[in-house]
């Protein structure tokens, strides 16, 4: 069995810090904010069948500001991001979140998460987003 070393911490908790102000920019409504956090080639992936839901799928920067963009114009305030749950090891930050937003057309999108994040030079650049799909579907595409 190792001893961690004592000089490993801050860097956990600064990753867990850069995983949290991610979504506090969205509660903020600041979506420049939580992009500029990502790296130029983030991969974020979205769970989900990509022809069935939508937004599913593995996704570049520029999508992820498209979506969040498609997003917020929807929303009557933006969404509000509450992180529940954060534990870290090496570059992997998981978090358990969730969210709510009141949608124009008078729908609520209330989604839990669980999120694995990896840091990478001080920035995000992956992401693995499981959520419920079926929610996604039925809030911002069902007609």
């Amino acid at each position: 069995m190792t001893t961690q070393n004592l000089s490993q911490s801050p860097t956990l908790e600064q990753n867990k810090q850069i995983a949290r102000e991610f979504f506090a920019r969205f509660s903020e409504n600041d979506i420049a904010g939580a992009l500029d956090m990502m790296t130029d080639d983030v991969t974020y992936w979205i769970a989900g069948k990509p022809g069935l839901a939508p937004s599913a799928g593995v996704k570049t920067k520029a999508d992820m500001e498209d979506i969040f963009s498609r997003m917020n114009v929807r929303l009557k305030t933006g969404l509000r991001m509450t992180v529940k749950g954060v534990i870290a090891e090496d570059d992997k930050v998981a978090l358990q979140v969730e969210s709510y937003g009141e949608l124009k057309n008078g729908r609520v999108y209330n989604n839990e998460y669980h999120t694995l994040i990896t840091i990478r030079d001080g920035k995000i650049g992956a992401v693995a987003e499981y959520l419920d799909t079926h929610h996604v579907v039925a809030t911002w595409f069902t007609p």
